[in-house]
């Protein structure tokens, strides 16, 4: 198993931007306020290439984890919890749970699981290759001596 860290919410395209004018403006993370805000759904639509009405629209499929069912009504530490289970890290720099985060709950799970949307390509973790010849023949000629 490879210790990759985790992606980050904050990355993906437009995101970390509006999470910052969430900050100034809080109403711009209410749920409830979404429709008066058009900078969210192109937030989500540059970052999984859907709105939040074609997430809200998708239809879940049968096997959907149980740790995704219900982002609605799950609370900001229980998100952060289901994010980490699929990989994410969605909190910010002080390991607070994003403010955006109940809106882009549900489009992320969707794009994460492949059943709506997309993810950014992010390349693999560069590996490095260690060379492992040289260090066995250290080895042995050690073994020898002692």
């Amino acid at each position: 198993m490879t210790d990759t860290p985790p992606r980050r919410l904050r990355d993906l395209p437009g995101l970390d931007a509006l999470e910052l004018a969430a900050l100034m403006k809080p109403r711009l993370a209410d749920p409830d306020q979404r429709h008066d805000h058009p900078q969210v759904d192109e937030a989500a639509q540059a970052a999984f290439g859907l709105t939040l009405d074609e997430a809200e629209a998708a239809a879940l499929p049968p096997d959907w984890p149980d740790h995704l069912t219900r982002l609605d009504r799950r609370s900001p530490a229980e998100l952060v919890e289901a994010f980490e289970q699929e990989g994410w890290d969605v909190t910010d720099a002080k390991r607070k749970p994003l403010r955006l985060l109940p809106l882009m709950a549900l489009p992320l799970a969707l794009a994460i699981r492949g059943v709506a949307g997309t993810l950014p390509f992010q390349p693999e973790p560069e590996v490095r290759s260690t060379d492992w010849g040289r260090a066995l023949a250290a080895d042995a000629k050690r073994f020898r001596k002692g």
